[in-house]
C-alpha cells in the first residue's frame, strides 16, 4: 500500500518538525515536505505533489490560511487540505472550508485527532475536530427550514456519501438529489459539502459518533 504523502505548513520549525516524526512513526503516512508560510507552500507545491496538506491558519507573510488554501486548491484541484486552528471561530472554519479544506482540527487537540483527520481526508471525507463540532451543535441557529427530504439528503451527504450512493439509498434518480443538495446548500447559505456537515451537527441530523 502506498503511504499517504503529507507537507506540513507552520511557521514554528519545532511543531512541524515534531509533527513529521510523530505522523513517519506510521507506516500509511510519508512527509515530503515543510513550508513556514504560504508562499513558501506554494513555491514547492508542485515539486512535493502532496495528497495532503496540514497548515496553520494564521501563517506570517502576505497570504494567510484561508488564502493558502484557495491558491493552493487552484494549482493542485486533488490535494486535500487540514486547517490548524488555534482557537475556535466558525466565521473562520467556514471561510476555510468555503476555501475548498476538507478538515479542521484544534492545533492542541490529541495527536490522534490529526492522524484520524490526515487519513479521513486523503479517502475523500470531511473531518471536523470532535470538540469543535460539539461546540459548534451547542452554538446552533435558525436557518431556513428543509423540507423532510432535504434533511435525509444533508444526513446522508453528512455521511460522506455521493450523489449516486444516495439516490440508491432513498431509490431515487441521481438527477433529483443533485437539485435536492442544491437546494438545501442555498437554504443553508453554504457553498459545499464540508460547510453543509457543519450544519447538519447543528441541527442534529448527525452525531459525532456517525462521523468518526
Amino acid at each position: 500500500m502506498n503511504a499517504i504523502t503529507v507537507v506540513l505548513v507552520d511557521d514554528h520549525r519545532v511543531v512541524t518538525r515534531s509533527l513529521k516524526s510523530y505522523l513517519e512513526s506510521f507506516s500509511d503516512l510519508r512527509v515530503v515536505g515543510i513550508a513556514a508560510s504560504g508562499e513558501e507552500l506554494l513555491e514547492h507545491l508542485s515539486d512535493w505533489h502532496p495528497q495532503v496538506v496540514v497548515q496553520d491558519l494564521l501563517l506570517p507573510g502576505g497570504i494567510d490560511g484561508i488564502e493558502t488554501t484557495r491558491r493552493a486548491l487552484a494549482r493542485e484541484p486533488s490535494i486535500r487540505v487540514v486547517a490548524l486552528t488555534a482557537s475556535i471561530d466558525e466565521a473562520r472554519m467556514m471561510a476555510v472550508l468555503r476555501a475548498g479544506a476538507t478538515g479542521y482540527i484544534r492545533k492542541d487537540a490529541e495527536p490522534e485527532t490529526l492522524l484520524a483527520a490526515i487519513r479521513a481526508v486523503a479517502r475523500g471525507k470531511t473531518f471536523i475536530d470532535p470538540f469543535v463540532a460539539r461546540r459548534v451543535a451547542e452554538d446552533a441557529t435558525t436557518h431556513e427550514e428543509l423540507t423532510t427530504r432535504e434533511r435525509e439528503v444533508l444526513r446522508h451527504v453528512a455521511l460522506g456519501l455521493s450523489n449516486k450512493d444516495i439516490a440508491e439509498a432513498l431509490s431515487v434518480g441521481e438527477e433529483t438529489i443533485k437539485t435536492h443538495v442544491g437546494h438545501l446548500l442555498g437554504k443553508l447559505g453554504v457553498e459545499n459539502r464540508a460547510q453543509a456537515i457543519v450544519q447538519a451537527l447543528k441541527r442534529g441530523l448527525v452525531s459525532l459518533d456517525e462521523l468518526e
